[in-house]
């Protein structure tokens, strides 16, 4: 199965690589240390712990910025605890006051329209880490995972406005299992992916396809170069579901690059 192909990697290796390059670009940086969102989720907890790791606790800080009306408690007490045994300086600073300043100011806003309500919610988080991060000249730590990223779940300036990735060429399944490689809580690595921008807000849902299978699948067609065809054949699941798949990473590419520049060569330039 190609899942089992995907999984069974050397996860001391793995963890080995990463805190290597989390020392190396805070070295390169001059920068003090890393600041990092914690949510209570597997990504930004694995990503936290490797940090820890790599530079020491002392040199981490960590912000739980939960929003009241979408965030579960045990996602906070995950969070909490989770900083607690990594040993960083954390702090809780809960959004929505600073969502509600912001959606009163805005002449269009609209209550009824989650997504974009739930993109500022986002945005709202990574201004308060980069505000962070000029106080105690810091790097923003992101914990995008390959999943994500190419599937382009994030938001544009939001949890995808970060100074680095250092998970973000492991899959979602291959995190869970580095972060029971790394000592993390089961129930923090095995947690069902959430952004918490709404309330009963789920990954998976939302995507229409599990973890598992959208893996396998990115797997074939980016890693192993396949054919959708054969990518299917080869995973086992439908030829729908792999178009469906393939059909998103093309529609978020803008997500993955630069903004756009018109070219004035041989106008503005030679």
């Amino acid at each position: 199965m190609l899942l089992n192909k995907l999984l069974n990697i050397d996860y001391a290796a793995v963890e080995e690589r990463l805190k290597g390059f989390l020392t190396e670009y805070l070295e390169a940086s001059g920068a003090k240390g890393y600041v990092i969102g914690l949510s209570g989720g597997v990504d930004s907890s694995t990503t936290a712990a490797l940090a820890v790791r790599a530079v020491g606790s002392r040199r981490v800080v960590g912000l739980l910025m939960p929003d009241p009306s979408s965030t579960p408690k045990e996602d906070v007490e995950d969070a909490l605890s989770l900083a607690e045994s990594l040993g960083i300086e954390h702090y809780v600073i809960p959004i929505d006051r600073a969502v509600s300043a912001l959606t009163s100011s805005i002449p269009l806003y609209d209550p009824s329209d989650r997504v974009a309500l739930g993109n500022l919610k986002a945005r709202t988080r990574m201004l308060i880490l980069y505000y962070t991060a000029n106080r105690r000249d810091l790097l923003v730590l992101g914990s995008g995972d390959r999943s994500e990223i190419l599937l382009g779940y994030f938001t544009k300036y939001g949890d995808g406005g970060v100074d680095l990735l250092p998970i973000g060429d492991l899959y979602k399944t291959q995190v869970r299992r580095l972060a029971l490689h790394l000592g993390l809580p089961k129930n923090i690595a095995m947690k069902p992916s959430s952004p918490r921008l709404w309330p009963g807000h789920k990954a998976e849902e939302e995507l229409g396809v599990r973890y598992e299978e959208a893996d396998q699948i990115l797997y074939a067609l980016y890693d192993l170069k396949l054919e959708p065809r054969r990518a299917a054949e080869v995973t086992g699941l439908p030829l729908e579901l792999i178009e469906m798949v393939i059909k998103r990473v093309e529609s978020t590419a803008h997500k993955r690059q630069l903004p756009p520049v018109a070219s004035l060569k041989g106008v503005a330039h030679p």
